[in-house]
């Protein structure tokens, strides 16, 4: 199948593409890599009047850093952090996530903005942001704001941006040379969608710790109080995962629940391997 009719638009600005955006009434649509909407398009699953590209925006592929957090232009591809062309803030957790994201001609052209936005549950990007606690800053028709992570995604391919709002940048906290973090998602075959993602960042210098379950049709799912508890204790010898699962995907069948505790597992035992 081929797309509906619709009108392509290239504004010049972030300012432009915000203002052109907004006079549509919700019938308009941002692209930028095109990895998620391209297809949604092609099969008419997306039907938008109005299709503006900010690809090229050098506004959206700048980089601001200071010494507590690095701020990412929501157009930078997955490609500029898998070959290390950014700054990490996190100790090489990007570019270690980056590199597992689909295939390399979707890291070439697809960007960080686009995937948050998109919040497809299974996605790198969506569950490694809860994970590491990140801001989004977005900027729509009345001004800029800012939304922790864990707010953003609301459900399965919903988030709260509105309308006429667009994501501008991605801000990360500084991980300390203490931190670790693991990362391990389980599919059927490299570059095909996650079945289960586990995560855990432990920083002791900053007082941080969350672990994240991914790919649950549904937001990431935090776990703060495991995080904390395996810290604390240096180890998970002595916790329940499965009950732990259990508990957090009480109507999973018991294949998801059994890829979801492995997938967590093996993230923990990346930070704490006895």
């Amino acid at each position: 199948m081929k797309p509906a009719p619709f009108d392509y638009n290239k504004p010049a600005s972030l300012s432009l593409a915000v203002s052109q955006l907004s006079e549509t009434s919700g019938s308009g649509k941002i692209i930028a890599g095109g990895q998620s909407l391209g297809p949604m398009l092609n099969l008419r699953l997306a039907r938008p009047n109005s299709v503006f590209d900010i690809r090229q925006l050098e506004e959206l592929r700048g980089i601001q850093s200071d010494a507590d957090s690095v701020s990412y232009g929501a157009a930078i591809c997955h490609v500029d952090f898998e070959d290390g062309l950014v700054e990490d803030a996190t100790q090489g957790m990007m570019r270690h996530v980056a590199g597992g994201i689909a295939h390399r001609a979707v890291r070439n052209r697809g960007t960080i903005g686009g995937s948050l936005a998109h919040a497809d549950p299974a996605a790198d990007w969506v569950n490694t942001t809860v994970a590491l606690n990140a801001t989004f800053t977005v900027l729509g028709a009345t001004g800029r704001r800012t939304i922790a992570a864990p707010d953003f995604f609301l459900g399965a391919f919903t988030t709260s941006l509105n309308d006429d709002e667009v994501l501008e940048k991605i801000t990360i906290p500084r991980l300390s040379d203490e931190a670790a973090w693991g990362y391990y998602k389980i599919c059927r075959k490299k570059g095909e969608f996650a079945e289960a993602i586990g995560i855990l960042v432990v920083d002791p210098i900053r007082g941080y710790a969350r672990a994240v379950m991914g790919a649950v049709d549904a937001p990431p799912i935090v776990l703060d109080d495991l995080a904390r508890s395996i810290a604390e204790a240096g180890t998970a010898r002595d916790i329940n995962l499965d009950q732990v699962v259990q508990q957090a995907l009480p109507d999973a069948n018991p294949i998801s629940l059994r890829h979801h505790c492995v997938a967590l597992q093996r993230a923990i035992q990346q930070v704490y391997p006895s």
